[in-house]
């Protein structure tokens, strides 16, 4: 299996569909915004997104399986999955803010192994495939070398459910805003995580996320030399809820989530 000519598949792929959302944000009523929780919105962008992806990447690997946002296939378990958010940054999209993306990654017995993460607005495509190291259209790139905090520009998320840790997620933001040049929040967990991957940010960190918002990006990142973890430094960060993605400065901020993190 050439891991790098299906990359280069699926980049094709993200774009088409970051081609038809970047069309649609132009006319879009938000009227036809759709709930799937109080603040989890939705719309037939992100299912029409999905439909495009998932039809592009069948033909890619016709015997992989799906792991999607929107459900427009049936979930079944298999070696190779692909794992999709056809819209990351949905919010941002229905409120015509330029900051989400079409995300695709390939496991095989779930390992990642293919990572595209596609931002239309920019026309930059994050991608990387296992030991081919990372890149952004066509350029190669690496997580920051800063260590120290003080010289740090971090960026986290804010999750839709705290689900009780409302009050240790505000104690680890007021400590990094006290030490970092700033804090950060995009709302795309994807271009959060490639911003660090390409060193425009040192920092990544959420809570409550689910695989098909991390799972491009997490590779993308370790293939640009940078350290993945869960807030306790171990490695239950695709299904644990706990993300933190960093270049040199992983360890520094680490003891600072441990800090309150329990």
């Amino acid at each position: 299996m050439n891991l790098e000519n299906i990359c280069k598949e699926v980049i094709k792929v993200a774009k088409e569909a970051g081609a038809f959302v970047k069309k649609e944000a132009a006319t879009f009523d938000i009227a036809n915004i759709e709930y799937k929780g109080a603040k989890d919105l939705v719309s037939y962008v992100d299912k029409k997104s999905e439909e495009i992806i998932v039809n592009g990447l069948h033909k890619i690997l016709p015997e992989a399986s799906f792991i999607t946002e929107e459900g427009t296939i049936e979930k079944k378990e298999n070696d190779l999955q692909w794992v999709i958010d056809p819209l990351d940054g949905t919010t941002n999209f229905l409120h015509q803010l330029p900051s989400y993306s079409m995300c695709i990654a390939l496991m095989h017995k779930k390992e990642i192994i293919v990572g595209v993460v596609y931002e239309p607005n920019r026309d930059e495509c994050f991608y990387a495939w296992k030991n081919g190291g990372a890149w952004c259209n066509e350029k190669k790139i690496q997580v920051s070398p800063i260590k120290e905090l003080d010289k740090s520009l971090l960026v986290m998320g804010f999750p839709y459910k705290l689900l009780g840790k409302e009050e240790t997620y505000f104690r680890i933001m007021r400590d990094f805003v006290d030490v970092t040049h700033g804090l950060r929040r995009l709302g795309s967990a994807a271009i959060d995580l490639c911003y660090v991957a390409c060193g425009r940010f040192e920092a990544f960190y959420e809570y409550n996320l689910q695989i098909w918002d991390i799972a491009a990006g997490i590779l993308i990142v370790q293939e640009a030399g940078g350290k993945i973890s869960d807030f306790e430094g171990g490695n239950d960060y695709l299904y644990g809820k706990e993300v933190l993605a960093a270049g040199a400065a992983h360890a520094e901020v680490l003891k600072v989530i441990k800090r309150h993190w329990k």
